[in-house]
C-alpha cells in the first residue's frame, strides 16, 4: 500500500508520544503528535490526518469525546483508540462509537502497525470506490451495483481501472450475480461509451445459426440465405462486443472467436475473404471454465486470450453484509413501479433475507421483493406475506452473548479463546479463520503467536488434560 499517510498521536504521556511517533516514522508514516484532545483538533486542519491513534483517557478531553468530534466534523478519518483498561465494555464503546480497532497498554508496536496498515489499506478502498462511483454516473455505472462488501469493492475496483482500456475482460459469477450489469458499467466507463455495445448470449441460439449470428454471412451461402448479413461482431465495430455465457460456445466456434482475439478479423459464413474489425470483447459465464478445459469441452488457448482480466463477482450468500442494503434499494425500485410509494418494510424483517443462502442471488432477492409489493395489501409487509421458503428459517441470533464476572475479566484471555474457537471451527485454516474475524490473515498469525497458539500444542495440552 501506499506509504507516507499522516497520522496524528494523541497522548498526554509524552514518552509515550515520541516512542509511537519513532515507530510509525520507522514504519514509513508521517507523524505528528498532540498532548490532548484540543491540541489535537486544533492540528487536524492543518495537519489533514488520515488516521488518529488516540489515548481513552486524558485530562481535559477524553479519547471517547476527540472520537465524537472527529466522526462529526472529519467523518472519513480513522480512529484507533489506545486503553490502559482493556475492558470488554470499553473496546465495546470505542467500536460502537465509530473506532476502527483499538490497542492495549503496553503497546506492542509490531502490532500496532499491523492494525494501522490494515486500518489504511480498508480507507484506501472505500475512497478509491467513493471516487469511482461519484464520477462513473452513467445509467450503467458502478454506482448502479449495490454493496459495500469487501469482496464486491475488489471487484469493482478492479473493473473500474480496467474500464478505460480496451483489455478483454471475462466475467465469471453464479446465475443472478448481475455480470451483465458488471459488463455494462464497464463499457459505459469506456472510451467506447459512444460506439456499439453489442450483446450475444451464446446459450440461447441455436448451434446451427450461431456462427451466421456471430460472424454474418454473404448471400447464397446456405439455404435461406437471400441477402449479405452483417453478424453481431460486425455491428460491434468500433465499440464492445459483449458475449454472454460464452462457455456454451462450440468448439468450432471457440476457434473463430480465438482469430477475432489474435488478429481483429472475421470471416462471414460463405465469405472467402476476412474482415478487419475493432471490438473489444467482454465475456460473461456461469461455468466452470477451468474445467472445461480439462474435459475438452473449452480451448485452453481461447480461455487465456479471454482471461487476460479475469472478474469473478462473488455470490449473494458470500456478501451477506451487503443484503440488507440491497432490499432496501430493490423494495423501493418495486415500490416506484408498481405504484406503492407508501409501502412500509419492517427491519425486523430483515433477518429472515439475511440468514436465506439466495441460489439465485441477486435476480432471486429482485423477483422476492418485487412478489412482495405487488401482493401485500396492507400499508406493511409481515411475516405472512413472506415465501415460505424464507419463513421456514428461523433468522439467526447474532448478538454475542457474553456473561461478564462481576470482579473484572482479561481482554486478553477472551482475545485468546475467540481465535481460538475460529480456528478449532475451521480445522485451524487460517484464511478461513481470518475471514470469519474481519482481520487480515496476518494479523491472525501475529496473535496467534502473540498468545502462543499452535495447533499442536494445543491439542498436546488437551491430551494432557
Amino acid at each position: 500500500m501506499t506509504r507516507r499517510k499522516r497520522i496524528l498521536v494523541v497522548d498526554d504521556d509524552e514518552s509515550l508520544r515520541r516512542i509511537t511517533q519513532m515507530q510509525l516514522q520507522e514504519a514509513g508514516y508521517d507523524v505528528c503528535t498532540a498532548a490532548d484532545g484540543q491540541q489535537a483538533l486544533a492540528m487536524v486542519g492543518d495537519f489533514a490526518p488520515a488516521l488518529v491513534i488516540t489515548d481513552l483517557k486524558m485530562p481535559g478531553m477524553s479519547g471517547m469525546e476527540l472520537l465524537a468530534r472527529l466522526r462529526s466534523e472529519c467523518p472519513e478519518t480513522m480512529v484507533i483508540m489506545i486503553t490502559a483498561y482493556g475492558t470488554i465494555q470499553n473496546a465495546v464503546e470505542a467500536m460502537k462509537a465509530g473506532a476502527y480497532d483499538y490497542i492495549t497498554k503496553p503497546i506492542d508496536y509490531d502490532e500496532l502497525v499491523l492494525v494501522v496498515d490494515r486500518a489504511l489499506e480498508r480507507q484506501q478502498l472505500a475512497e478509491e470506490v467513493q471516487n469511482l462511483r461519484a464520477v462513473l454516473n452513467e445509467k450503467y455505472g458502478f454506482e448502479n451495483i449495490i454493496g459495500h462488501s469487501k469482496a464486491l469493492l475488489r471487484v469493482l475496483n478492479i473493473a473500474a481501472r480496467v474500464a478505460p482500456t480496451d483489455s478483454t475482460v471475462l466475467i465469471q459469477g453464479e446465475t443472478g450475480t448481475g455480470k451483465e450489469l458488471l459488463a455494462k458499467a464497464i463499457y459505459h466507463n469506456s472510451r467506447r461509451k459512444n460506439k456499439p455495445f453489442v450483446t450475444i448470449n451464446c446459450g440461447a441460439i441455436p448451434k446451427d445459426l450461431l456462427e451466421s449470428e456471430l460472424f454474418g454471412h454473404v448471400k447464397g451461402s446456405f439455404t435461406g440465405a437471400i441477402a449479405n448479413r452483417r453478424g453481431k461482431v460486425e455491428m460491434a465495430d468500433g465499440g464492445t462486443l459483449f458475449l454472454d455465457e460464452v462457455g456454451e460456445l462450440p468448439l468450432e466456434l471457440q476457434v473463430k472467436l480465438l482469430r477475432l482475439l489474435q488478429q481483429g478479423e472475421i470471416e462471414k459464413v460463405g465469405g472467402t475473404k476476412p474482415a478487419v474489425v475493432d471490438v473489444r470483447v467482454i465475456a460473461a459465464t456461469h461455468r466452470n471454465l477451468q474445467a472445461m478445459i480439462e474435459n475438452g469441452a473449452f480451448r485452453e488457448d481461447l480461455y487465456y486470450r479471454l482471461a487476460v482480466i479475469p472478474l469473478e463477482i462473488p455470490p449473494l450468500r458470500e456478501r451477506v453484509e451487503d443484503i440488507p442494503e440491497l432490499v432496501q434499494h430493490l423494495f423501493l425500485n418495486a415500490r416506484r413501479r408498481h405504484g406503492k410509494p407508501d409501502l412500509k418494510l419492517p427491519p425486523a424483517l430483515l433477518p429472515y433475507f439475511t440468514a436465506y443462502r439466495w441460489p439465485g442471488n441477486v435476480r432471486e432477492l429482485e423477483n422476492v421483493l418485487e412478489r412482495l409489493v405487488v401482493l401485500s395489501v396492507g400499508g406493511e409487509v409481515t411475516v405472512d406475506d413472506l415465501p415460505d421458503f424464507l419463513r421456514r428459517q428461523p433468522p439467526p441470533q447474532e448478538a454475542v452473548v457474553l456473561d461478564l464476572p462481576p470482579h473484572g475479566i482479561s481482554l486478553e484471555n477472551v482475545e485468546r479463546e475467540l481465535i481460538l474457537r475460529a480456528l478449532e471451527k475451521f480445522n485451524w485454516n487460517q484464511t478461513q479463520a481470518a475471514e470469519y474475524l474481519d482481520i487480515s490473515r496476518r494479523t491472525l498469525i501475529y496473535r496467534m503467536e502473540k498468545h502462543g497458539l499452535r495447533r499442536e500444542q494445543v491439542q498436546d495440552t488437551a491430551a494432557d488434560g
